[in-house]
């Protein structure tokens, strides 16, 4: 093993937990709001940092270069089109969940459907984290720190069981940062690694291509402009991995979910000191999504010049690393990876604790007749992250046995999860005619169609349509069945008019990062370089 690479590991992996430390022991954690939400005291800078990294976890780096090396570029749409969906949230909902007090998105649906929906929907976002979230963050961050490390190296070690091995560090190292933390231990360390992110993304290319073009980075680039073929196109054919047409279509859906409803992502956007610091932060993530594919996905590329096969194609990312970089920036990049990893481990782990102590512990405790303080319900969720933190680690390495691409595979699981949430959140939002009953009905509906198309009659047609019909279907049963039962009202919480004012030059940053947008779009096609 490298000396030099692993120095430089724990120099800045050591870096960020006392940057989070300094930052944090100051502030209190003895409530609930500090515990959970940072005491809302985030400015737009944390609260962009957060949002951006708690999305780009080391499942980014492995997943999405796997797809270019086997594909082309089209899984970029994921992230590029979010930057559409992410402007809507910032518009439409992050007012609603201000004006409304709102703390998890099952808060918001008890207030719009009753306790029984928000019961429900706490129990499907649990299941979510356990089955897709928190594992796939800790094995993906797993394959890549033993890629790039490569700790294991002259050990004779199995693959499996360093695998093991891993996952169970990257879990451990983030319990404890969340468990003694909390959020805005989470938040200032997302902040940090966002810098390191920046460094490692422009890096990555820069040595990528002078390693293609023997010292000479320009030769590089015009090499792989000469050589990479259509793996440099991101509109996605009806064969492709992301066909471009799903971009309309269940990816839209997914998207809207995930920055808008995703309890881990909003808890981090209501972090925020108002409503205008964390639309501020949205945007801000938006930039971080439009540079995502020169920072995260170039190594895919290059990974198919270097390298004619590979047998574990996962790898490709971690091995374009060894391949191309200094030892003192792979020691850099493995720390970014492995804090990217816990930085998504560390968020999910909180939200799951959030959803358990407020929505189901509380209430509980509440129906007995018993008064429970702040302190016992910080106690409280952290022996339940503690719990999580166990059961996760032992599941995730099981995902080593999955037989479709690893990006894939979480995006098929994730939209089991996903899609029935957004459709009631959706009209939760906007019809004001949809009922309990409709609603948890629509749900488990969802549900069990969808694992039947997907996962047991297996269809020819792809996932992200799939979810689209579904949606449809789920929507006309949502606006039938409310002509029959009676809604509840949504009503307003109190609340600090100058937290709720909307940040004035939205709009028009909103129409730059669109044209921003489709210009990445179009750099990346058969008009621009492929």
């Amino acid at each position: 093993m490298d000396h030099i690479v692993l120095a430089s590991f724990i120099g800045l992996t050591g870096s960020v937990a006392i940057i989070s430390y300094l930052n944090t022991k100051r502030n209190t954690t003895t409530t609930t709001e500090g515990h959970f939400f940072a005491n809302r005291s985030n400015n737009f800078l944390i609260v962009g940092g957060a949002l951006f990294l708690s999305n780009i976890s080391a499942n980014q780096f492995i997943g999405e270069n796997e797809s270019i090396f086997i594909n082309n570029m089209s899984v970029i749409a994921w992230g590029v089109s979010s930057v559409f969906a992410i402007l809507l949230v910032s518009e439409f909902m992050l007012p609603v969940y201000f004006k409304t007090g709102t703390m998890t998105i099952p808060d918001f649906l008890e207030k719009r459907y009753g306790p029984s929906t928000k019961r429900l929907v706490s129990v499907i976002f649990l299941a979510s984290y356990l089955v897709n979230l928190l594992p796939s963050a800790l094995y993906g961050g797993a394959i890549a720190c033993i890629g790039i490390l490569g700790i294991f190296d002259s050990t004779g070690i199995s693959y499996w069981v360093q695998i093991w091995i891993v996952v169970w560090i990257i879990g451990s190292i983030g319990a404890a940062y969340t468990i003694l933390g909390g959020l805005r231990a989470i938040t200032v360390s997302d902040t940090v690694l966002s810098v390191g992110l920046l460094i490692i993304g422009l890096a990555i290319p820069y040595y990528g291509f002078e390693y293609l073009g023997d010292g000479d980075w320009y030769e590089g680039i015009q090499y792989m402009l000469a050589n990479s073929g259509d793996k440099l196109n991101s509109i996605g054919g009806p064969n492709d991995e992301v066909p471009f047409m799903t971009i309309f279509t269940g990816m839209f859906i997914m998207n809207l979910y995930y920055w808008g409803m995703e309890q881990y992502i909003v808890q981090q956007a209501l972090t925020a000191k108002n409503l205008a610091e964390s639309q501020k932060g949205m945007a801000l993530a938006c930039v971080g999504k439009l540079l995502s594919p020169f920072l995260i996905n170039v190594p895919g590329i290059i990974g198919v010049l270097i390298f004619s096969d590979l047998i574990n194609t996962a790898e490709v990312f971690p091995r374009v690393v060894n391949a191309t970089l200094p030892s003192l920036m792979t020691g850099l990049t493995g720390a970014v990876v492995f804090g990217a990893a816990l930085t998504t481990f560390n968020a999910g782990l909180t939200s799951s604790s959030t959803l358990f102590t407020l929505n189901f512990y509380k209430p509980f405790k509440n129906s007995k007749g018993k008064e429970v303080s702040d302190k016992e319900l910080i106690r409280s969720s952290k022996y339940f992250e503690i719990i999580v933190s166990l059961l996760v680690m032992f599941s995730a390495p099981f995902i080593f046995f999955s037989d479709t691409g690893f990006y894939t595979y979480l995006q098929k699981l994730a939209g089991m999860f996903s899609v029935p949430v957004f459709t009631i959140v959706l009209f939760g939002f906007f019809v004001k005619r949809s009922s309990p009953k409709a609603a948890n009905s629509g749900v488990l509906f969802f549900l069990i169609t969808y694992f039947i198309l997907t996962y047991v009659l297996d269809l020819e047609i792809h996932f992200l349509h799939t979810l689209f019909f579904l949606f449809a279907i789920t929507s006309l049963f949502l606006l039938i069945s409310g002509r029959v039962s009676p809604a509840l009202v949504l009503e307003k919480a109190n609340h600090v008019e100058s937290q709720v004012i909307p940040w004035k030059n939205r709009h028009w940053v909103a129409f730059a990062l669109i044209l921003m947008m489709i210009a990445v779009f179009a750099l990346f096609s058969p008009i621009g370089i492929s």
